[in-house]
């Protein structure tokens, strides 16, 4: 089908209404609400607001209604366009103010009686919710213990999430939480729908390298000095791919670095020189590249590595020389090392440290 062309909409809609018949699906628009909610979002001056999908019974302004913790009065209803409505009948989509906090995006929204039981049902769902946190074994088998012990190891980045809406706050936990390897990780200590408050201030600042995330939301001038003030870090992002880049940037920062080798030169030691106080000076043919001074060697023997170590002095002849390339002769002071011989070869080379990244 095509949303954008109308392609296929008349023959979806003929075979819903068929599979409806044959199933004998129907609706009961006398019965108490019975809808799902699709989306919801705390608004300024409107409160928690949802919307809503009726799957049976018609919701009114004034009924009592429930959805998992979130309960409250309907205050009023409207449509996609924004116009006030009265009911919303079976099968129709629309939005509802009244509720006493943000509901959960899949939450089933239903119609009681009263506010007693509105209120008593919610109590329910929370004290559950918080009883199966709370009865969570913590036996675990032997792999369970080494899978933890390796998790403890994970460096982690925590960061607090706030939203404008319940479903780009999922998608952004969703994808925030695939952004792990074995060696990093992140730790989604809060999240919420709505602007950036206090309590999010005072639970990063608790919280080490701790960063707030907010998508579609800016903090307020009061909330930016306490920040400041609290050394607490605000990321404000509208869209979520730049949010993504940035926290991969961030991990990669707390992984270790990419260690890689440059060969630099290799010479051969054709003499060796004992130096009172100074110790052994290798007179060496640079056979490849080069040698510099304050570069990182290793002493070959018979295709052996017997040492590594760095380069203290370097010569030609009696002056100092930072670097002797391929065909020249020099003397070489290798830091540390008082073992070296005739036929050894020295080769030289420089470490480069390159940022991780996380895929």
């Amino acid at each position: 089908i095509s949303a954008k062309t109308g392609e296929g909409i008349e023959n979806l809609l003929e075979i819903v209404l068929l599979q409806a018949d044959l199933l004998e699906l129907k609706a009961d628009p006398s019965k108490q609400a019975k809808a799902t909610i699709i989306e919801s979002s705390l608004q300024k001056g409107r409160g928690a607001v949802a919307t809503v999908i009726v799957q049976n019974g018609t919701l009114h302004v004034g009924d009592t209604v429930v959805a998992g913790i979130a309960y409250g009065k309907v205050r009023a209803l409207s449509d996609d366009k924004g116009r006030a409505l009265k009911q919303i009948l079976p099968g129709e989509c629309g939005v509802i103010i009244g509720l006493s906090e943000v509901p959960g995006a899949g939450e089933t929204l239903i119609g009681v009686s009263s506010d007693k039981e509105a209120r008593e049902y919610a109590s329910k769902i929370y004290e559950h919710q918080r009883q199966k946190e709370l009865s969570k074994s913590t036996k675990v088998t032997i792999d369970e213990l080494s899978a933890k012990i390796a998790e403890g190891s994970l460096k982690s980045l925590p960061v607090i999430v706030k939203a404008d809406v319940a479903g780009s706050l999922e998608a952004i936990k969703a994808s925030l939480e695939k952004l792990r390897n074995d060696e990093v990780k992140v730790d989604i200590i809060h999240s919420g729908i709505g602007g950036i408050t206090q309590n999010d201030i005072a639970l990063a600042s608790a919280s080490e390298n701790c960063v707030i995330l907010g998508f579609n939301v800016r903090p307020t001038g009061e909330i930016k000095e306490l920040a400041k003030e609290r050394g607490a870090q605000i990321k404000t992002y509208n869209v979520i791919y730049n949010l993504i880049d940035d926290i991969k940037a961030l991990l990669g920062g707390l992984m270790s670095p990419i260690i890689s080798e440059e060969a630099l030169g290799q010479a051969e030691i054709r003499q060796v020189i004992n130096v009172p106080k100074i110790g052994q000076i290798a007179g060496c043919m640079v056979t490849d590249g080069l040698i510099a001074r304050g570069a990182k060697i290793r002493v070959i023997r018979d295709g052996v590595i017997v040492f590594e170590g760095n380069v203290s002095s370097l010569k030609r002849f009696k002056d100092d020389a930072k670097e002797v390339a391929k065909g020249f002769e020099c003397g070489v002071g290798i830091e540390g090392y008082d073992d070296m011989r005739v036929g050894d070869f020295i080769e030289s080379y420089k470490q480069k440290e390159e940022q991780a990244t996380i895929d």
